[in-house]
């Protein structure tokens, strides 16, 4: 069988680096990870619900598990409701030939009686069909304020994360993580400078990542704080 793309409506793509080799798992959410890689499975949960601040990682989690699902030939679908969410709910249509759908940031379209309808039917086609759902929103399933009360039972079907904050010493072992899937050595000293100077949001960190690979590739040179203040003028 030929590997069927990991592809969305409307010109939106999966980020290329947005894998589970990447994404640095603490222990409070090592479970999690157990979950998403298993959700394929025939004896695996099909339904799984993720909440967390934003920088949590969710969105991260959602297009690795669709990566995942790619790279074993299933069909996946990515949704992130912020960018998707001001469209009719046109896309939820036959999502049931789908081995897996990972809805984002839901909240964008909680409130919103079309959007709701089309959710809680969409839920009951995948569950009849034996596929697998993930859902990402920024607060727990009973904090959502949910208009439709039988999709609001439904969100809290199968099992509930909390994706807890990274702490300083976590952040740094992700930012290291993704510094090294990139080839990239980067020192305890220069990955702690980075987290001071830089943004707040381990996402932003990661894309300042990408601009000192650039720089030191083409400069070949070594990642130092001087070479850091340097290559992104801080």
């Amino acid at each position: 069988m030929s590997r069927l793309p990991a592809q969305l409506p409307l010109g939106v793509g999966l980020r290329d680096d947005a894998t589970f080799n990447n994404y640095y798992a603490s222990q409070a959410n090592a479970s999690l990870m157990e979950y998403l890689s298993r959700q394929l499975k025939s004896d695996a949960e099909p339904f799984l619900y993720l909440w967390g601040a934003p920088g949590s990682g969710r969105s991260h989690l959602l297009q690795a598990a669709c990566h995942a699902a790619s790279d074993a030939d299933k069909r996946a679908l990515y949704l992130p409701l912020a960018d998707l969410g001001h469209f009719p709910p046109l896309m939820l249509e036959d999502i049931e030939r789908l081995d897996l759908v990972a809805i984002d940031d839901l909240e964008y379209v909680i409130g919103r009686k079309r959007w709701e309808e089309a959710l809680f039917h969409a839920f009951n086609r995948l569950r009849d069909a034996g596929k697998a759902l993930v859902i990402a929103a920024n607060t727990s399933p009973r904090q959502l304020d949910v208009a439709l009360p039988d999709l609001a039972s439904r969100l809290t079907w199968g099992v509930t994360f909390h994706l807890h904050p990274l702490d300083d010493n976590e952040r740094l072992a992700a930012l290291k993580l993704r510094a090294n899937v990139r080839g990239m050595q980067l020192p305890d000293d220069v990955g702690r400078y980075i987290m001071h100077r830089g943004p707040r949001e381990l996402g932003d960190l990661c894309h300042a990542l990408e601009t000192l690979d650039q720089a030191s590739l083409s400069a070949k040179r070594k990642l130092t704080i001087p070479f850091v203040k340097s290559a992104l003028n801080w």
